[in-house]
């Protein structure tokens, strides 16, 4: 097909994308957050919820639970995740029923190519997350229409205007956000209303998990994620995209 027919389509399913998220936005505006899980689940063919099973990813999973306890979960292994991470994968999803948890992990070759000694981030953390997380998460979500996440406006200013659906520029799937419009209490009064169990790390002083060697205890006043990659200008792993490209230090979405 010549490049010019090509735009062209592309164009088009750009432009029908984001008609139907403007109709499910309009729709689902004054609802609750149960109600766009469950209003995603029914109107896009093939979705997924990706989480991390860290602190606060229990809500989405109970909530798509509660819908379709056979919603496809990713859940990206990096090889360097707590231990307590892994034990709690198991328990969350055996206590809930989910039955469509795909553990995703780069494969062995590029590893061995690539981090061999599992050193990479200490040179360069971005690539590091990339390797392990970014590239075999995107593969994952190639066969998919669209992917949950628990991304919250009150997270950081460019997340401010946040809606509950929102096209992916560059990949041409659809973004969920059921608790784009919660507040950190909101997320603490809904585990403990439903009886949630936490993440084992919290009441360590980790609000924020990730990989073990790049996650560290937060003080007392200071930021929830500031034990992320500390000292370091990183503040993201780059799984979400702007404009077609992966997020970086900085630019958080």
């Amino acid at each position: 097909m010549p490049l010019d027919l090509i735009q062209t389509e592309l164009g088009k399913d750009r432009a029908e994308l984001t008609e139907q998220v403007e109709a499910l936005n309009a729709r689902f505006r004054h609802h609750s957050a149960h109600d766009v899980m469950h209003g995603a689940l029914d109107e896009i063919n093939q979705l997924a919820l990706v989480s991390s099973f860290g602190a606060e990813s229990v809500v989405l999973l109970h909530m798509a639970a509660v819908v379709n306890k056979a919603t496809p979960v990713l859940f990206v292994d990096t090889m360097m995740l707590f231990t307590e991470t892994l034990e709690y994968q198991q328990e969350v999803s055996e206590r809930l029923g989910l039955s469509n948890v795909q553990v995703i992990r780069a494969e062995a070759e590029e590893i061995e190519r690539d981090d061999p000694y599992g050193a990479l981030r200490l040179r360069d953390t971005d690539a590091c997350c990339n390797l392990r997380k970014t590239f075999p998460l995107q593969k994952a979500l190639a066969g998919y229409d669209g992917w949950i996440t628990g991304r919250k406006r009150f997270q950081s200013g460019t997340r401010a205007a946040l809606e509950f659906f929102e096209v992916e520029d560059g990949t041409g799937r659809i973004k969920v956000n059921p608790l784009a419009h919660w507040a950190p209490e909101d997320v603490r009064t809904y585990m403990t209303e439903n009886n949630l169990p936490r993440h084992p790390l919290v009441a360590k002083g980790y609000p924020s998990i990730g990989c073990a060697p790049c996650t560290s205890p937060v003080k007392e006043g200071e930021d929830p994620r500031a034990g992320r990659w500390r000292d370091q200008n990183k503040e993201e792993c780059g799984i979400h995209f702007v404009d077609g490209k992966m997020v970086r230090a900085g630019e958080r979405t």
